[in-house]
């Protein structure tokens, strides 16, 4: 029974960056942009936050440190695909490439500046220390899997169920939806399309961002990883169609996705308590780095075959609205 409470509650744990990344990315495609710079802001992200953590030993500057620095690369996306219509894809790709080579570039210097990977301190980390919720957290089994995480697992879930009601019951949400389905009928009914897509994309960039933060504090341990992001941004955008583009769906999703991540470790631990399952830990461990990656085109292929209208992607994401044509 340890054995399983021990899996569910790393695949939460595991599963909280790619929540964030898919709820960002959910509230991009919903205003009608399909940015495929997910990995890019994640890595952004990841280094706004970790470096202003590591300066300022403050959890909240760095996650609003994370969140700026991702929507400063969501809005080069809005200039280049709202403003001046570029390719979305392409300038989407382009985005996860400076993106993550600008990480990248500023994390190694960082390195050198401080004669080896930098780490942080004990009292940012006991911050985000796994302690159990006040009453909650003594619930037998439900406590432990739960209710017992760092307050960046909590904080992920709020934004997801918020993003959902900011879609599905509010006004704003409305506009959004009209936009990403139809533009030039938002357009005509008094909407101003380029606002609501601004306003979208940077959002759900921001909401990227944090996600790459998460990793790089809480994933790495508190010590800078130049690749710690490794793929989970383009897992996100597949975890979106996983969702039906849906935040509350997103949570269950990132629960199988984080199952999976969280397997990679868990494995021999998994063959050592169930003998029937021994055969476990002779899979070489490059399969189970694998398994996410797999599921992310089983489900690309399903969903393509599937072709339902119920949950499926708005209707002009990833099409440029031009207003002379409407």
């Amino acid at each position: 029974m340890n054995t399983i409470i021990n899996f569910l509650f790393a695949a939460i744990k595991a599963g909280t960056p790619l929540l964030l990344g898919t709820t960002g990315e959910i509230i991009t495609e919903k205003s009608g942009s399909l940015n495929l710079g997910v990995e890019g802001l994640m890595y952004m992200g990841a280094f706004a936050g970790f470096y202003a953590g590591y300066k300022t030993n403050s959890v909240i500057i760095a996650v609003i440190a994370s969140m700026l620095m991702a929507m400063f690369g969501a809005l080069i996306f809005a200039f280049l695909t709202v403003t001046l219509q570029a390719n979305q894809n392409v300038t989407g790709l382009t985005l996860t490439i400076f993106g993550s080579g600008l990480s990248i570039f500023f994390g190694q210097q960082m390195i050198n500046n401080e004669g080896g990977k930098p780490s942080m301190s004990v009292d940012f980390m006991a911050k985000l220390a796994e302690e159990p919720l006040p009453l909650l957290g003594d619930i037998p089994v439900v406590g432990k899997i739960l209710f017992s995480h760092n307050p960046l697992v909590y904080l992920a879930v709020v934004i997801a169920i918020l993003a959902w009601i900011y879609i599905r019951f509010t006004r704003a949400g409305l506009n959004m939806r009209a936009v990403g389905e139809n533009a030039a009928a938002a357009d005509a009914s008094g909407i101003n399309v380029n606002r609501v897509k601004y306003m979208n994309i940077l959002l759900g960039g921001g909401v990227c961002g944090i996600g790459g933060a998460y990793i790089a504090i809480i994933n790495s341990y508190g010590g800078w990883d130049n690749g710690c992001i490794n793929g989970q941004g383009w897992i996100s955008v597949a975890l979106v169609i996983f969702a039906s583009w849906s935040p509350a769906k997103a949570i269950l999703g990132s629960l199988v996705f984080g199952a999976f991540s969280a397997f990679q470790i868990r494995a021999n631990e998994f063959a050592s308590a169930f003998p029937a399952l021994s055969f476990l830990a002779e899979i070489p461990s490059a399969i189970y780095v694998m398994l996410p990656f797999l599921l992310t085109a089983i489900i690309l292929i399903f969903t393509s075959i599937r072709g339902k209208r119920e949950g499926a992607q708005p209707a002009n994401c990833g099409i440029n609205y031009y207003r002379e044509e409407r």
